[in-house]
């Protein structure tokens, strides 16, 4: 089989709107990152960026089933000895409302330079208003 290289210029990538009210964490993240990487075409490479643009509105209304709000919980730690902090889904939500969603589509995406360029072309919005009209974003369910 050979290997498939596309060049970045025949790619044409779309952007795509998503409306996560009332939809699991999870799942959208999931889709999300099929979107990114691109493996929604017929001409998907691990190695390449192909993917498409991502917007996702009204990110606070995201949900989580069972008691995940109350029991799942989130690490940070500032570099210093002890100085690991945590906070739980609900907690987290109310202080930066985009961040849950974002910290779960950063960990499905690949670790290194391309996850990074990848997670570049998803723009997380916490309400219905979003600046990239321009780019007449096709809409999602």
């Amino acid at each position: 089989m050979k290997t498939i290289f596309v060049k970045p210029s025949k790619v044409e990538r779309k952007w795509f709107l998503i409306d996560a009210a009332d939809k699991r964490l999870g799942r959208v993240a999931t889709e999300v990152v099929r979107l990114l990487r691109g493996k929604n075409r017929p001409y998907y490479t691990p190695h390449q960026e192909i993917g498409d643009y991502v917007v996702i509105v009204n990110a606070d209304k995201i949900e989580v089933t069972g008691n995940k709000a109350q029991r799942k919980m989130y690490y940070r730690h500032s570099g210093y000895p002890g100085g690991i902090k945590s906070e739980t889904f609900s907690d987290l939500i109310s202080r930066k409302p985009t961040a849950p969603l974002e910290k779960a589509i950063k960990g499905m995406l690949p670790k290194g330079p391309l996850g990074r360029q990848l997670f570049r072309n998803v723009k997380v919005y916490a309400g219905p208003n979003h600046p990239h009209s321009a780019q007449q974003p096709e809409v999602l369910e």
